[in-house]
């Protein structure tokens, strides 16, 4: 929580990169599909960026959840700047219990925080049950299925990544961020075996979890700058059902 209530602008910031809108964004909403009318959780929302992008696709309502209180500072007062109906909890996921079940479930970067594999099934357990039956679990990971194999830099889209070889259940890896300003900033997620997330996910009650791939904007195909980031991503999507 502390580490990020100090870059809390700085993360904001760096939703301004390439790689967000022209991969991320897309491929999120590409998975997502029609929204409008659903009900929506966007968990580890951060300062809101997606939280607004789902309202303004037309989804009934939109709650994000997140531990940073600087984060969730940073999100009302842009709903205070302009309006959109957004609602902002202030709450560890872990602890979070909804009062009225959702249609979907968002979580951009949230498992990848889990140290253990009893975390990540709390994690996947909080999401299961705040969906209702047939309800989706649709979000973004760590990549964890592409081991660094010999010097892969994502440095031309702004993410460095650092790790041990042959990581262990709970090493952390260190993520580096150069926003377009030229200001960088660090974090740590945390890596957890496929078979670990695989295991949490049914153990939390999700169907036909699943890891997919990332997704390049139509107007940016063809364009070489993505092909280190297309063919081996640093980050992956998932997608799940209860």
């Amino acid at each position: 929580m502390e580490e990020y209530d100090a870059i809390a602008e700085q993360y904001r910031d760096s939703k301004r990169l390439p790689f967000r809108d022209c991969i991320e964004r897309y491929t999120l909403f590409e998975l997502l599909g029609d929204i409008r009318g659903k009900s929506i959780l966007d968990m580890a929302c951060g300062d809101g960026s997606y939280t607004r992008l789902l309202k303004q696709a037309g989804a009934s309502n939109v709650t994000g959840i997140d531990v940073s209180s600087e984060m969730i500072c940073l999100a009302e007062e842009v709903e205070r700047q302009h309006p959109l109906g957004c609602k902002y909890v202030h709450q560890d996921v872990s602890d979070f219990v909804t009062r009225e079940t959702v249609d979907i479930v968002v979580a951009m970067y949230l498992l990848n925080y889990a140290r253990t594999g009893q975390q990540l099934q709390r994690f996947c357990q909080v999401c299961h049950d705040a969906l209702r039956p047939a309800g989706r679990f649709v979000g973004f990971n760590d990549n964890i299925l592409s081991p660094r194999q010999g010097t892969v830099s994502w440095r031309q889209y702004g993410i460095q990544k650092s790790r041990v070889p042959n990581p262990k259940e709970g090493d952390a890896i260190r993520y580096t961020i150069t926003n377009s300003d030229g200001q960088e900033f660090q974090f740590k997620n945390f890596f957890l075996s496929p078979d670990t997330y695989r295991d949490a996910f049914q153990r939390a009650g999700f169907q036909d979890f699943r890891w997919l791939d990332v997704m390049l904007h139509p107007a940016q195909r063809g364009n070489p700058f993505w092909d280190t980031f297309m063919t081996n991503p640093p980050v992956v999507p998932f997608a799940a059902s209860r």
